[in-house]
């Protein structure tokens, strides 16, 4: 391998390791939530659009943990920041926690939803301390030292995978149980960083101004920004506000100009840099795609296969993902593929993938097609950040931090609610044209699933659906010759043509809805295409110093 340049500061790897398992105790509790969604709607009877909203306050609560975190780091030291986030995590489990059996639905959705904005945003505070930390420790190979510590997400994940695996579906220990174990690596994230030094970007030894970071990002780039907000505060205070549309517009517009302002004043009106404005709105797409689809894949794959297996290629996909992130140095000295060229080439991998796992049908299928999706989103978010720290080293830790929050936005507005959403609204269209008199019988009272400006549907009653799920589950295992218990060749023997229309409405549903999801990286590959022309015509890509202009 091409040699890589060693850190100059003494406790580099030191940091690079907190950091490492700081993003694992975030992925860990992510990949033990998304396990519980099904475990979650049979037991408070959520709906698909309910469901990813909860995953989404995840998303949308890491917003203001890494962008008010990622602007203000410099000024109040990264050691603080760890302290909230140590706190928020804790937290965020006594609240979770409240939620308990036989409580009614809304109860249960504020306790599990603010539980899950609590660990978001210590998610997001950890990513404000270690995204730009790593980027100053190893400003000779950011995309190197970005993907690897992003690596430890997807290990998270496998890790969440298999606690889920063997503690719910094996020893059968209850939610609540399983949820705790992220708070193990949260505990060793803390005693890695206590008492160590943090060096400063390079734009904080410049002694640049705030406004002066905040230059490149300009109005275009925080429009962008403001924008996200707008939608986070209009969708969290209408139910605030008895569902008043119009004041939660009103208040939630007030917010998002006013911060607009207030960027434009401290910039004095900069516009901002095109380039940063493009990797944002990109980077709102690899929210989407990504950790939109990251919430809801092992619950679509399992649904169209069985629950285990769904976990099974959860694990899997996610651990490829941790191994190939190790590789992003070899990938760009040894095969030439730039940060751009790599993003096209994943965002084409990603299209692909998304588009064969909706035609699976079986295990060993479901395996290559995951293993082509995995290939491809497995370097979109650490390469994007490299690529923002390559090419703006004066705005510090403010850009990386912003985009990240716009990615988190745009997955918890965009990408886990609109997932649910198109589940919902095609399940029902299938189950309403194989049979329109079953549909009128099984669709939910009150389970009404909107998002944005789409049409309001009526899902499939959830917990209903939940029920003969299990029943047609226990069935396929029973008839693929898989090992069944006594209780499940019962349960198999249940099984009535109603519920087989209804769970087979719902396989078509979670087909069509990643068909639709593959749009998002198609349209993001041909943005990267125009990007790597750009580059090839000014010479192409490299890393800046902080004193060259673009």
């Amino acid at each position: 391998m091409t040699h890589i340049e060693p850190s100059t500061i003494p406790n580099a790897k030191r940091l690079l390791a907190a950091g490492f398992t700081a993003i694992l105790a975030a992925g860990v509790g992510f990949g033990i939530r998304g396990g519980l969604f099904s475990t979650w709607a049979a037991e408070f009877n959520f709906t698909g659009a309910q469901l990813g909203a909860i995953g989404g306050a995840g998303f949308t609560s890491f917003c203001f943990g890494i962008m008010i975190g990622g602007v203000f780091v410099d000024k109040i030291g990264y050691g603080k920041l760890v302290v909230a986030a140590f706190a928020l995590h804790v937290l965020s489990a006594f609240i979770t926690f409240g939620a308990t059996a036989g409580m009614d639905n809304a109860t249960a959705y504020q306790f599990l939803f603010w539980g899950m904005f609590a660990f978001g945003a210590a998610n997001g505070t950890l990513e404000a301390v270690a995204n730009p930390l790593v980027a100053t420790v190893f400003p000779q190979a950011r995309n190197h030292y970005l993907n690897i510590l992003h690596a430890s997400w997807p290990l998270g994940m496998v890790v969440g995978g298999v606690v889920g695996w063997v503690l719910g579906d094996t020893m059968h220990v209850g939610w609540k149980g399983q949820l705790a174990c992220y708070l193990l690596p949260t505990l060793a994230y803390g005693v890695m960083f206590f008492g160590q030094k943090f060096p400063k970007s390079a734009a904080s030894v410049k002694g640049l101004r705030m406004g002066e970071m905040f230059k490149d990002v300009g109005l275009l780039s925080g429009g962008v920004v403001c924008f996200m907000l707008y939608l986070f505060f209009k969708g969290t205070l209408t139910p605030l506000l008895d569902g008043n549309v119009q004041l939660a517009t009103l208040l939630s517009a007030g917010v998002a100009l006013g911060l607009l302002a207030w960027i434009g004043a401290i910039t004095k009106f900069s516009i901002g840099h095109w380039l940063l404005f493009v990797l944002f709105i990109i980077h709102a797409m690899v929210g989407a795609v990504e950790l939109g689809t990251d919430g809801w894949i092992q619950n679509i794959t399992g649904a169209i296969l069985t629950p285990t297996q769904g976990k099974i290629l959860f694990v899997f996909t996610s651990l490829l993902m941790f191994l190939l992130r190790f590789c992003a140095h070899f990938i760009e000295t040894r095969i030439g593929l730039k940060p751009t060229g790599l993003l096209f080439v994943c965002s084409l991998l990603a299209c692909l993938g998304l588009n064969l796992v909706s035609a699976v049908s079986t295990f060993g299928p479901a395996l290559g097609a995951l293993l082509v999706y995995a290939l491809g989103k497995t370097f979109f978010w650490p390469t994007m950040l490299a690529v923002t720290g390559d090419r703006f080293p004066r705005t510090g830790a403010i850009a990386m931090s912003l985009m990240g929050g716009v990615g988190m936005m745009s997955a918890g507005l965009i990408g886990g609610p609109g997932l649910g959403y198109a589940k919902d609204r095609f399940a029902a269209e299938a189950l309403e044209k194989a049979d329109s008199a079953i549909y009128q019988e099984w669709k939910g009272e009150g389970a009404k699933s909107k998002f944005l400006s789409f049409e309001e549907v009526t899902a499939i009653d959830p917990a209903r659906l939940e029920a003969a799920k299990a029943v047609a589950g226990a069935k396929k295992a029973e008839a693929s010759g898989q090992t069944v218990t006594a209780e499940q060749k019962t349960l198999a023997a249940t099984l009535t043509p109603a519920q087989q229309i209804a769970v087979d409405a719902d396989i078509t549903g979670n087909r069509n809805t990643l068909k639709v999801d593959s749009f998002i990286p198609a349209t993001m590959a041909i943005c990267f295409l125009l990007l790597s022309l750009y580059f090839k015509s000014i010479g192409g890509y490299r890393p800046l110093t902080i004193d060259e202009k673009h």
